[in-house]
């Protein structure tokens, strides 16, 4: 896929200067690489913010005009504002077609449906890698790498060195030498919900057990509360009586 666009050049710098910019509708950037000066640029917001959702914008060789003269480069940093939709600053990188470059590229999965420990075992896939960062010549450089899950079973991994790569692209030596796993299938782990048990209620009062037992607890002190108060009057009125 091939991606074009275009940068300005950009006189004014500092933190005010960058403010204003971005007021504008505009984005400040850099460029340098290839043994070069680098070079201060500005790019519209809409049409960068617009490209840098496109997966291949991040992974590609890009096509950028500047003063009317066409360079390669390779987008190297984005700085974005903490919570607004806003572009703050951008990176890139002027390539040589003849030196070799490290780039992070895509890993697109396919086939993960049909697998043996998905389709036969029940299991689910687990991503553990989404990209990898690999080395070669800017011709070379995949828009992404294709990793095929068909023969995968239930348990096991599959590792980067493991999975075809194109022509003249490798893992970078550190990389290469983990050989670390970009994939898995592993049995789902069941999740348990505990249920709160309601308290056992009686039919007639809709009361708990413990409130209905409280409740004619009460009932039996006042009872009995009654009965001492009924002696009481009854010795008085005898105590007072005329024979």
């Amino acid at each position: 896929m091939k991606i074009e666009f275009t940068a300005f050049p950009r006189s004014l710098q500092g933190t005010g200067a960058s403010r204003r910019l971005r007021g504008g509708g505009k984005v400040p950037g850099i460029v340098y690489g290839a043994d070069k000066p680098a070079q201060s640029i500005e790019l519209d917001h809409h049409a960068l913010y617009r490209h840098l959702k496109l997966e291949a914008f991040h992974a590609s060789i890009l096509d950028m005009t500047y003063e009317g003269v066409k360079q390669q480069v390779l987008l190297r940093d984005v700085q974005m504002h903490p919570f607004r939709q806003l572009v703050l600053h951008v990176d890139f990188q002027r390539i040589d077609k003849n030196k070799k470059i490290h780039m992070k590229v895509p890993l697109h999965f396919v086939n993960a449906d049909i697998c043996p420990g998905v389709k036969v075992g029940g299991g689910v896939v687990n991503h553990i890698m989404n990209e990898v960062n690999v080395q070669c010549l800017p011709d070379d450089l995949p828009e992404y790498i294709e990793v095929n899950l068909d023969k995968l079973e239930l348990g096991h991994s599959l590792h980067i060195n493991e999975i075809p790569l194109p022509k003249g692209v490798e893992p970078i030596p550190r990389v290469k030498k983990d050989n670390p796993a970009v994939v898995t299938v592993h049995v789902p782990k069941v999740v348990v919900v505990e249920e709160d048990v309601a308290a056992p209620v009686t039919q007639i009062t809709g009361q708990t057990e413990a409130e209905a037992a409280a409740a004619a607890e009460g009932k039996d002190g006042d009872k009995k509360d009654g009965d001492k108060k009924k002696e009481a009057g009854g010795d008085k009125k005898e105590g007072g009586k005329k024979e």
